[in-house]
């Protein structure tokens, strides 16, 4: 494993909102610039089991991810695993709390690890990751204020 970055930042909207924002994946593309494309694959509402599958651009290089929802703890909770076979994948998650009365606090937090020839590159993308940590989280902020 790589290792891990996280982001923690304040969204001025009620965490009913902001969770019902971050739940739909569809939402990604709106706060990260590296995901060009995202799609849920599986029907029904976000939850335990649901399945999204995106087309990421990093370092000049486009792949193809796939997702599975492991946790959804309405309104406080979201985990995520990748499943499909990339040299680096991710699994992370939101963690939410009410700071006051329409403000709330989002945890992002993103595990990488390296796979094969992968391991080499995974230290470039986790420092890459932690360097963009804090615009991330001002990304998120704009996405769900916006919304």
């Amino acid at each position: 494993m790589a290792g891990q970055f996280e982001v923690v930042t304040e969204v001025d909207r009620p965490i009913e909102e902001v969770f019902a924002f971050l739940a739909d994946g569809e939402n990604d593309p709106k706060f990260s610039p590296r995901v060009e494309e995202m799609a849920r694959t599986t029907d029904g509402p976000s939850g335990v089991g649901t399945v999204y599958t995106s087309t990421v651009k990093d370092a000049g290089v486009k792949t193809r991810r796939e997702f599975r929802i492991t946790e959804f703890v309405a309104p406080t909770r979201i985990r995520w695993t990748e499943t499909s076979k990339n040299l680096v994948t991710a699994e992370g998650g939101y963690d939410l709390e009410p700071v006051s009365e329409g403000r709330t606090r989002v945890r992002l937090f993103n595990a990488l690890n390296g796979h094969g020839v992968g391991k080499m590159v995974a230290g470039v993308a986790l420092n890459a990751a932690r360097k963009d940590a804090d615009d991330f989280g001002k990304r998120i902020k704009k996405a769900v204020e916006s919304a």
